[in-house]
């Protein structure tokens, strides 16, 4: 959400995370400021009021049919976002929480036999996700050991190709996947291949 509002206009976000430009003025020389009247606002003060009502837009168009109730009726776009991130993220212990499960998650994974490498990659990019999101980082290097240690024993002679050949260091988990899905197109040509041909009757 953040960088979908970022790309539409940087000041959005300004305008989610410190509140609605109020359009002020002095009533006296030396007097105090006040909000300005509807009838007074300039084309710029307009202007800088639209940005709260296109941040909300944003956001209640993000969000889906059950939560809209809920939330669509903040009066600002600041409102809207805290509503969803206290329903969403809620206390830091509960953030928290949810890190703890999603490691133990991380931890235990493993390929499934009758899994596809693009399978086991969508589960596995699911989780490192949401951990992201949760600002727990994990960084690329382990996690390009993590895929090569899930993988079933069937896969050693490649995980072992791909140790003493690569620089763990720096390959990136695009080149890893892309290479294990070439490995396996390749073992599949090959069980075809052995399979014996039925005789014609």
């Amino acid at each position: 959400m953040h960088d979908f509002i970022v790309a539409e206009d940087s000041k959005l976000w300004d305008i989610i995370c410190d509140g609605p430009h109020v359009p002020m003025k002095k009533l006296e020389e030396t007097g105090p400021m006040v909000p300005k009247d509807r009838k007074e606002y300039s084309d710029t003060d307009r202007k800088a009021i639209e940005k709260n009502y296109r941040a909300k837009k944003i956001l209640v168009c993000g969000i889906g049919p059950d939560e809209y109730n809920r939330f669509s009726v903040g009066n600002t776009a600041k409102e809207i976002w805290e509503a969803l991130q206290t329903a969403h993220e809620r206390t830091t212990q509960v953030k928290q929480s949810k890190i703890d499960m999603l490691i133990i998650e991380y931890e235990l994974f493993r390929m499934k036999d009758d899994e596809s490498i693009q399978d086991m990659h969508t589960r596995f990019t699911s989780i490192i996700n949401e951990l992201h999101s949760l600002g727990d980082v994990i960084p690329r290097n382990k996690l390009v050991r993590k895929i090569l240690s899930v993988l079933p024993d069937s896969w050693e002679s490649k995980v072992n190709a791909i140790t003493e050949a690569k620089d763990l260091q720096t390959l990136t988990m695009d080149e890893l996947i892309g290479n294990l899905k070439t490995y396996e197109v390749k073992r599949k040509k090959d069980s075809k291949r052995r399979e014996p041909k039925k005789e014609k009757t």
